[in-house]
């Protein structure tokens, strides 16, 4: 049977770096639990408690608080104003359950949908970097009209790279890494993502080494959906991509997008690979489409 750790000790490490990971983020949270037909699912609930609700999904083989860490600039304004809701994926480190979802099919946008549903809500605004942002197309299909907007950030499920592509670029020194544990290996499997060495600061090396170390990780991302599987998808969608992503090519991902998504805002992340960096005029484009009921 397939599992998320690799050991109960790798568990217990990965849970020592999330707890750790919330705690310097030093903000009010609470702990909520919402039931779906794949098990429970954790989510931390921050910011206006009687503020528009926005749904966060974290990316794979990743933790929520590193997410809520490394968007906490763009989170902290919204925070003001929405009220966050920021989940753990299953079958992924955290709290929710370790059920083992498929990257192929509707598993993960029935997930989502049922999160929705059992934390009361008709319908949510919603964001996901890469997975998660994988997640939440997967979503668009499965249950359109549980999205009030969307927010894309280097989304899987859209134009995936070739997996033999990737294989050769990030798979095979990430093999070497596994067999020899010589860091050299891990800095050459992630350079990809980042493109320079300077773009991999200390929370993502750590993040990094620690699932790598002691996580199952999950190689396959949410699989490209078609036109046909988003034809019911209306809401407004604000996408986000980076020009030099190794996953999920930025040009490629915005051309496919304005073919299936048609209340859609595209933005190119030019010179940046999958690890990027928001710039303010970005963060200024979320914060108003998410903050401003007429976007």
């Amino acid at each position: 049977m397939k599992k998320v750790y690799k050991s109960k000790q790798s568990e217990s490490i990965l849970m020592e770096l999330y707890y750790k990971q919330i705690e310097s983020l030093n903000i009010a949270y609470e702990d909520l639990f919402a039931e779906t037909r794949f098990g429970k699912a954790h989510i931390v609930k921050l910011g206006k408690p009687d503020g528009k609700p926005l749904l966060l999904f974290h990316g794979g083989n990743s933790t929520t608080p590193y997410s809520l860490g490394r968007f906490w600039n763009l989170l902290a304004h919204l925070s003001s104003s929405l009220c966050i809701y920021a989940v753990d994926t299953v079958g992924h480190p955290g709290k929710s359950s370790q059920t083992l979802l498929s990257h192929k099919g509707a598993e993960y946008g029935q997930w989502a949908s049922d999160v929705i549903t059992s934390l009361g809500f008709a319908k949510m605004y919603c964001m996901g970097s890469s997975f998660g942002a994988g997640i939440l197309v997967k979503l668009m299909c499965v249950a359109p009209s549980k999205i009030e907007k969307s927010v894309l950030i280097v989304p899987s499920g859209i134009a995936n790279m070739s997996t033999f592509n990737i294989m050769l670029s990030m798979g095979v020194p990430m093999i070497i890494y596994n067999l020899t544990k010589n860091e050299y290996w891990l800095k050459k499997a992630v350079l990809p993502m980042a493109i320079d060495e300077k773009n991999i600061d200390d929370a993502f090396y750590e993040m990094v080494k620690i699932s790598f170390d002691h996580v199952a990780v999950k190689t396959s991302m949410p699989s490209n959906v078609s036109p046909a599987e988003l034809a019911q998808y209306t809401a407004p969608t604000l996408l986000v991509a980076a020009e030099r992503d190794c996953l999920f090519p930025g040009r490629k991902v915005m051309a496919k997008a304005k073919i299936m998504i048609p209340n859609l805002e595209t933005y190119l992340l030019q010179n940046q690979g999958h690890l990027c960096v928001l710039p303010d005029e970005v963060k200024n484009m979320i914060r108003s489409f998410l903050e401003n009921d007429d976007a």
